[in-house]
């Protein structure tokens, strides 16, 4: 018989019907047995006469096979049950679980919640955070896709570091020294420069940081766009800003479910997302907040700040901060006068989670910036070769996927939205 999903047994009403999945709960009574069992798309009851079963060798998290009746009745999670009619154990429990999942909350510390991950994730309430964070990366394939974009796949492994710096894994690579990519900024640029234009990649980049805070990852996952023939950066700001409009959209219409059963509200944009220059944000953190310890950029605290006059003075949950210090930037970023870069920061709930801006297109500017940062220029020519070419004005952006889905969902760690979390001292699961 073929099996049914949890969500389509309404339809079945007075029919026998095969269902698989993990027991949620089991209640025995003197002559009956309430099973609970769960699938990917909900929980159901299931009632066991014990005159016909043994029901001993069921425990939480067996999984099982059930051919069963489904009949009307009231319970607390649908107007329906399954008499079950014939049972098989799939797969027993054969240690003590180490999380109980039978609880409204996951009441563990995050430490045990990601050394048991995928036990971890049975509990809708972690499920839900990853099905959140999948609508979030569906609607940014969508949107640009929508909008002229191509998806590209860059390599990982590079044989210079895009950001500069020394925040790079090392990694031997046969005879050579090569290292894990930090972004694919080189390589965003460079189908711009090869006529595609418009293009996007969603994947991982490595940052080999020394932080150990609540919202850093050494490995995570970067939504990345690239697009051609702008007036300057805020061309991309409004492209990022009617991106937002799309995702928060999306979350609205596919992700109903997942947010009610985290308890959570979803941001809404209204309106213009405001813009402070990054001088006058520091100029309002002295005066509103007394913070006057900032040398060219912010620190979390700063950030929290900011939020705060936002959402306060502004009535907005998000702000761009334009205009960085130049000897902030990477070197391909375009300068604004002699400090100064046509670049921006998003803040979204008190934390930074884009980073963008108007790239050089011009060779010659291009090799000045990356004297003034101090770098090699041959260590660079593969990079270099297609400004030499011809290179439209550009420019990108990047939002870190994990900070983007934990800031929508209110949590307070970053790791609780990775799935696989590497951090300062995580290498497993």
């Amino acid at each position: 018989m073929e099996r049914k999903l949890v969500n389509q047994l309404k339809y079945y009403i007075n029919e026998n019907v095969c269902i698989q999945g993990w027991i949620y709960r089991v209640r025995r009574l003197k002559s009956i047995t309430f099973i609970i069992l769960r699938d990917r798309s909900g929980l159901v009851q299931c009632v066991i006469n014990n005159t016909e079963f043994d029901t001993l060798e069921l425990t939480n998290e067996s999984v099982i096979s059930i051919n069963g009746i489904v009949k009307e009745g009231k319970n607390t999670l649908n107007p329906f049950e399954v008499e079950v009619k014939k049972l098989e154990i799939i797969s027993k429990v054969y240690e003590e679980l180490p999380i109980e999942l039978n609880k409204e909350n996951l009441e563990v510390n995050l430490n045990t919640m990601l050394n048991n991950r995928a036990l971890s994730m049975r509990h809708q309430k972690v499920t839900a955070i990853f099905k959140v964070q999948n609508i979030i990366v569906n609607a940014f394939r969508e949107f640009l896709n929508n909008n002229g974009f191509t998806e590209i796949h860059t390599p990982k492994i590079v044989k210079e570091g895009a950001e500069g710096g020394t925040e790079v894994f090392e990694v031997k690579y046969f005879e050579n020294k090569a290292y894990l990519a930090q972004s694919p900024q080189f390589y965003k640029q460079m189908m711009v420069g090869a006529g595609l234009e418009r293009v996007f990649e969603v994947g991982h980049a490595y940052r080999a940081e020394e932080h150990n805070t609540n919202r850093h990852l050494n490995e995570y996952v970067s939504m990345d766009l690239e697009m051609g023939f702008i007036e300057d950066e805020g061309d991309i700001m409004i492209m990022e800003e009617e991106l937002l409009k799309y995702i928060i959209q999306s979350l609205k219409k596919h992700g109903k479910e997942y947010v009610e059963i985290l308890g959570i509200s979803i941001p809404e944009i209204n309106g213009e997302i405001p813009k402070l220059d990054f001088n006058e944000a520091l100029e309002i953190l002295k005066r509103e907040y007394n913070k006057t310890d900032l040398e060219g950029d912010l620190d979390p605290e700063a950030e929290k700040l900011l939020y705060k006059y936002s959402k306060e003075k502004l009535n907005s949950e998000f702000i761009f901060l334009t205009n960085y210090p130049r000897k902030k930037r990477p070197m391909y970023t375009m300068p604004k006068g002699e400090f100064g870069t046509h670049s921006f920061d998003l803040l979204f709930r008190g934390i930074e989670i884009t980073t963008g801006g108007q790239r050089i297109h011009d060779y010659n500017m291009l090799i000045e910036n990356m004297k003034y940062k101090g770098l090699t220029i041959e260590d660079y020519e593969n990079y270099l070769s297609i400004f030499k070419y011809g290179m439209p004005k550009h420019g990108g952006m990047a939002i870190g996927l994990e900070r983007i889905t934990a800031k929508v969902l209110g949590l307070e760690n970053v790791r609780e939205a990775t799935l696989f979390p590497r951090d300062r001292k995580r290498l497993v699961p």
